[in-house]
């Protein structure tokens, strides 16, 4: 169990942690919305973080493992789907837009990981992350953050109003989700075309 390995079982434990603050009531941190918005911002950073320094500390050192090419990515969709379904179960004020993004990123994710594992398995192919996917979970990371920390952030109109920010950072998570998804499927469609 190396470092980068126990960074990413961190972001496993943190994610529980982070959803727990979003949704449950817990009258020992805070009643107060905005203190919550406050610490959960900052377990998701925190989570996030562990994201980065895991697969910089790996490569660097040479540390990757098995356990890390599996639970790696894994540890990943745990973190934005618990962030994405609490921001879902918490904001009813940006629900009925937030749901169609959160279900986009959630579909590209499983598709992507589905092509994954057939390339990998039946080509021994490692589907490196690619530029467009990089820039994609950047984009996810920063979108819950603005939707977390907006109307803390910028409490006055229109912002806190219209939740301007939060909309405009979940139109570009979506047109890169989209974006990112569809070059994967082009590049390794031939792997899994029906025809095979």
């Amino acid at each position: 169990m190396n470092l980068p390995n126990k960074l990413t079982i961190l972001r496993i434990f943190l994610v529980p942690v982070f959803m727990i603050v979003m949704m449950a009531p817990i009258p020992f941190i805070s009643t107060n919305d905005a203190v919550c918005r406050i610490v959960a911002f900052a377990i998701f950073v925190i989570t996030s973080l562990t994201d980065m320094l895991d697969g910089k500390i790996a490569r660097k050192y040479n540390l990757i493992t098995n356990f890390g090419k599996f639970m790696d990515p894994l540890a990943d969709k745990f973190m934005v789907f618990g962030a994405l379904l609490s921001i879902i179960y918490k904001y009813e004020y940006i629900r009925p837009v937030f749901i169609w993004a959160a279900a986009i990123v959630m579909f590209r994710e499983l598709a992507v990981t589905s092509i994954r594992l057939v390339v990998s398995g039946n080509e021994g192919i490692v589907v490196a992350a690619s530029w467009l996917g990089k820039v994609k979970t950047v984009l996810q990371i920063v979108c819950i953050c603005t939707v977390i920390l907006e109307p803390v952030v910028l409490p006055f109109k229109p912002f806190a109003e219209w939740h301007i920010l939060s909309y405009v950072t979940i139109a570009a998570m979506i047109v890169m989700t989209l974006w990112s998804g569809f070059d994967y499927i082009k590049s390794y469609w031939k792997f899994i075309s029906p025809n095979e």
